[in-house]
């Protein structure tokens, strides 16, 4: 056994090893921290086992792994040594004895307890009041100097609020990015097709190892300071309390979330709250901290090699884990995006047992070069959805598989198309598609859709869950007696509704076009498809050339509309809604004005007109020759412009569009023989 035992530890050596050198030096972790913990609480145990074995190199014997190359060494005069780690309340109850009986007190101690912030620990480094340098931790006894990188922390003072300031004052403390730049880091990464960091601690570090400072500037990072280092020339209060009350006055940034509490009842319930504020906080937190307030108190526990006996970090439910990718199932959105979906061998991660997690779009699996049977790095923080982060693909078995797109939706059978530069992928049978049916039915019956008044948005749900309307032709097909044997639906109602649904067969062709809900088809794109094409039947036939001949159509609308009336459930539904007594009259479009200032001319309208609608402006417009677009670029002719007009006047200004104020449109307007509504 104990030759086992020999072998197995210089195994798990070797492997943390590995895994010190690429967190600490590649920032490119392989595996989450929880299996780290893991790892190295099995070569504790084992070494404690063989004391005789442990060496000073092993990784229970130092705090990091090796700065990296690039950055001039720092030395630490005082050593940067990392915490214990308590998984559960009986560790810390264990820890609370230790320390009670070393100290050979039975009265309550005195803690402060402070978030344990997930981020990259940092000295900082002031010399008479000026800040002279940061250091990473590195192994605990020398770090790299990022002196350039940390200067652009705002947060960071720049020289001490002091008019006497210390000769010497090293503040130890936790470099971190908020959630929010997290976002916006990673947003900006997929946009550009790079790499994205796995969590806002990884980004953190990986930001302030960048050579050039202005990389870490645009990255928002923030800093908090939680202790001391050298100090010479300050006196020092009694307490950690007091100390970072004293450097919140020098002008730290210290967390508010620190307080004093006593005992380790104070210490648990002190947990807990954090762990119910968790996921409320702008940052990441993965435990907190117990520390003994009082300094005369923490010189008589002292040290162990690598830890301070006064002090241990009591950690959360890790919210990365390990696991493996069994499936990938494709679920359909309310609005027709098909989101792949991992199902997972089951993880306890973030305080819950994980089976399923996204992964977004199929631009996302070929950036983590994920496969079926691949070990996986799952997150989930708080409520957020579980995630794949990551691929671990020394462990990917022979025959893992390639995950593929289906080419047929799996709730309703109709193709999946995905557009040439969008990244998700949509279903394309609106009308028919039981996923879908609900959001479809609301918009059908929308105020500027098909106008059905009194069919709100929780009615069409109850229809919908109680199996009555399944789409929007079965509207038409609705019963007196259906309606009021709903709750809260008495006679009076129910007959309102009816009515309000017959008056609605009622309606003109743009208005009929936009109720179908077709992909990036709004009020105006509805309206040129109808003025274009005249009616339904030749819009149902066009093809992409010739659904691009219209104003404001361009290939991927085209490719949207010709996308939906192809599908045969759409074409099937449409049929029903017509032969329910949906009509229009006959669109009959005015020969423009030959004497117009506006023949031929593309025109942007902006601004609220306090004169006319925006809908009369476009018709006048139109009526007048003009192409009426909805944004402004280099082949935009003229915008008219109303008050409180924004981004597309600035932009005609920028381009030197002409600009037309609204007085002087309705003059030309007139001019041009044209009536205005209601004159």
């Amino acid at each position: 056994m104990s030759s086992d035992d020999k072998a197995r530890i210089e195994t798990l050596r070797a492997e943390l090893h590995e895994h010190n050198y690429r967190y600490y030096v590649l920032d490119d972790p392989s595996i989450p921290d929880a299996e780290y913990d893991r790892l190295m609480a099995e070569l504790r145990a084992l070494e404690a086992r063989h004391p005789e074995w442990v060496t000073p190199d092993s990784p229970t014997q130092r705090v990091g792994g090796a700065p990296l190359e690039g950055f001039a060494t720092v030395e630490h005069r005082i050593p940067m040594l990392s915490l214990d780690n308590a998984f559960d309340e009986a560790d810390v109850n264990a820890w609370y004895k230790r320390i009670t009986d070393r100290l050979q007190t039975r009265d309550p101690l005195i803690f402060a307890c402070e978030p344990k912030l997930d981020g990259m620990a940092i000295s900082l480094r002031y010399e008479n009041g000026a800040f002279v340098r940061a250091a990473t931790r590195g192994d605990g006894t020398t770090g790299e100097d990022i002196t350039s990188n940390v200067r652009t922390i705002h947060a960071v003072p720049l020289r001490l609020r002091s008019d006497r300031p210390p000769a010497v004052l090293e503040v130890r403390g936790e470099i971190i990015m908020p959630r929010a730049a997290f976002e916006a880091l990673n947003e900006r990464a997929r946009a550009r097709g790079e790499k994205v960091f796995v969590n806002p601690r990884n980004a953190a570090a990986g930001s302030l190892r960048q050579l050039d400072p202005r990389v870490a500037a645009e990255r928002k990072l923030d800093v908090y300071v939680y202790a001391l280092g050298e100090v010479e020339g300050w006196t020092v209060p009694d307490t950690h309390f007091d100390t970072l009350q004293a450097l919140g006055e020098l002008g730290f940034r210290i967390n508010p979330h620190i307080r004093r509490e006593e005992g380790v009842q104070g210490c648990l319930d002190y947990y807990r709250e954090m762990g119910e504020l968790r996921d409320q906080l702008p940052y990441d937190i993965d435990g907190v901290v117990y520390k003994v307030d009082r300094f005369d108190l923490q010189q008589k526990l002292g040290f162990v090699s690598r830890a301070p006996r006064w002090a241990i970090a009591h950690k959360f439910p890790a919210q990365e884990e390990l696991t493996v990718l069994e499936d990938v199932d494709f679920q359909v959105g309310r609005t027709g995006k098909i989101t792949p979906v991992a199902r997972l061998r089951p993880v306890f991660v973030g305080g819950v047992t994980v089976s399923n997690a996204t992964l977004h779009n199929m631009d996302e699996i070929r950036r983590l070069d994920v496969r079926i049977g691949d070990t996986v790095i799952v997150r989930r923080a708080g409520d957020v959805i579980p995630q794949v982060v990551s691929v671990v693909k020394e462990r990917r078995p022979a025959d893992a598989r390639i995950i593929r797109m289906p080419e047929h939706c799996p709730e309703c059978g109709s193709d999946i198309i995905q557009l040439e530069g969008e990244a998700d992928a949509r279903c394309s049978g609106g009308l028919f598609c039981p996923a879908q049916r609900k959001e479809a039915i609301k918009h059908f019956a929308s105020r500027k859709a098909m106008d059905i008044e009194g069919l709100g948005d929780k009615l069409i749900e109850t229809l919908v869950d109680k199996g009555l309307v399944e789409t929007a032709a079965d509207l038409y097909a609705l019963k007196f007696e259906q309606l009021v044997s709903l709750e809260r639906m008495g006679p009076k109602s129910a007959q309102n509704i009816l009515d309000a649904i017959v008056a609605s067969r009622e309606t003109t062709l743009p208005r009929f076009i936009y109720a179908l809900g077709i992909r990036e088809v709004g009020e105006a794109t509805a309206r040129a498809l109808a003025e274009h094409f005249r009616t339904l039947d030749a819009i149902e036939t066009a093809d992409r050339d010739a659904l691009m001949q219209v104003p404001d159509v361009g290939p991927v609308v085209a490719g949207h509309v010709e996308s939906f009336f192809r599908q045969p459930h759409n074409r099937e539904i449409l049929d029903k809604l017509l032969d329910a007594g949906i009509h229009w009259p006959d669109i009959e479009v005015a020969e423009p004005v030959a004497e117009s200032p506006f023949l031929g001319k593309t025109v942007v309208l902006t601004g609220s007109l306090s004169q006319l609608t925006r809908d009369q402006a476009r018709s006048l417009l139109q009526q007048a020759g003009a192409k009426v677009t909805g944004s402004v670029s280099a082949k935009t002719d003229l915008v008219v412009a109303g008050e409180k007009a924004g981004s597309k006047l600035a932009k005609a200004e920028q381009l030197g569009i002409p600009v037309m104020d609204e007085n002087t449109f309705i003059d030309q307007i007139r001019e041009a023989g044209l009536a205005l509504p209601g004159t």
